[in-house]
């Protein structure tokens, strides 16, 4: 790359390419940790892998079938999570969300991809489990030069009970059962080390002027 870069030195795409690569070769141990990238999980058994996105759904009978295939082909866009940051929410050219059948081709993206996954496939599997996005809002940190301070999840609820998955700080993995979202969310903040400002309970991840069915909390005096 350093090659490439001294050779291509007057052609600005190069140098863009270049330094994207630099800024994400240069995370340090503490960025990696802190950020929404997943731990080394390790892979428990293999899952099966179907030509396509559209034969899944039809094959997978339960929210552990495609757990399993988030934690078995999952992998963490670090460039992708830069350009989706808070820093460049303003940008002119916008980075869209990627679709089910997208990410299960592509197999690596951010949070929110996942989180997409997990709610928009469950709901063609299961619509009766009132499947809903959490976006939590951490106090901000800084990566590469990015303020990073959301993050995305699914949830789903059975027998009465909260459960959360589609988190790609841990692919695979179904946290509950909990009595209530707040209830999950105290224990979130304690695994990942990072205070939580607020978060939101979601029917859909696209902003809306007017999002009546939006529950916030605003976790202010906690302590």
């Amino acid at each position: 790359m350093m090659k490439l870069l001294y050779t291509k030195a007057n052609n600005p795409i190069f140098l863009i390419i270049g330094l994207v690569a630099l800024c994400c070769c240069s995370l340090t141990k503490t960025d990696r940790e802190l950020s929404d990238a997943p731990e080394d999980l390790r892979k428990t058994h293999i899952t099966p892998e179907y030509p396509s996105y559209s034969i899944a759904i039809e094959k997978w009978q339960s929210v552990n079938d495609v757990a399993d295939w988030m934690r078995q082909y999952f992998s963490y866009d670090f460039s992708r999570a830069l350009a989706l940051s808070e820093t460049n929410r303003t940008a002119t050219s916008k980075v869209s969300v990627y679709s089910p059948a997208e990410l299960y081709l592509k197999k690596k993206g951010v949070c929110i991809d996942l989180a997409r996954f997990g709610v928009e496939t469950m709901r063609k599997i299961f619509p009766e489990s009132h499947h809903r996005y959490v976006m939590i809002e951490f106090t901000p940190i800084i990566i590469s030069g990015k303020t990073i301070r959301k993050h995305w999840i699914a949830s789903y609820q059975q027998d009465g009970k909260y459960y959360f998955f589609a988190d790609s700080k841990r692919p695979g993995y179904i946290s509950g059962p909990f009595n209530s979202t707040d209830e999950f969310i105290n224990q979130y903040e304690k695994y990942r080390g990072r205070e939580i400002v607020s978060f939101k309970e979601l029917s859909d991840f696209k902003k809306k002027k007017r999002l009546r069915k939006r529950i916030i909390y605003q976790r202010q005096n906690k302590k």
